[in-house]
């Protein structure tokens, strides 16, 4: 049996299938740059897909308040696995599962690497309200804030 012809062995996308994922933007998608808009203007200052040196990882937030040592990444629902949205495609699923499954596990191991280096780390779905994230993401930075006690009494 040939490697081609054995189901076990994942087959690459056709060609057809290369240039539309190439064209997929990994920075700069439009809810990304929403909730981008509304942190700006409710005044938070950040720097724009980030590359940070960690021990055994080098995450890259979509968002990342460096002072307060937030990063917020904005996840796709098909990339991220949503497990609201998320669905395994129909066609060569022997070559989108494990790739799917990665995109998973390099997310938990960049949550990991950054909360070990005391970095905070939030999570947004592309589905969700970007008034909401960006109050979520807000409060975070709020409570991680220099000389913060977290929420105070009122």
């Amino acid at each position: 049996m040939t490697p081609s012809s054995d189901p076990a062995t994942p087959t690459p996308p056709t060609p057809g299938r290369s240039r539309n994922m190439a064209a997929i933007k990994r920075r700069d998608t439009k809810p990304e740059r929403t909730i981008r808009s509304l942190l700006h203007a409710a005044g938070k200052r950040y720097r724009v897909d980030y590359r940070l040196q960690l021990e055994g990882a080098r995450p890259r937030p979509d968002i990342a308040f460096t002072r307060a040592r937030v990063a917020v990444f904005v996840d796709g629902c098909f990339w991220h696995c949503c497990p609201e949205h998320g669905r395994q495609p129909g066609v060569n699923g022997g070559y989108w599962g494990p790739k799917l499954e990665r995109n998973v596990a390099r997310d938990r191991a960049a949550d990991e690497a950054l909360a070990a280096a005391g970095w905070s780390v939030v999570r947004v779905w592309e589905h969700e309200d970007p008034d909401r994230a960006a109050a979520r993401i807000i409060a975070v930075l709020d409570a991680a804030a220099p000389g913060s006690q977290g929420p105070r009494a009122g």
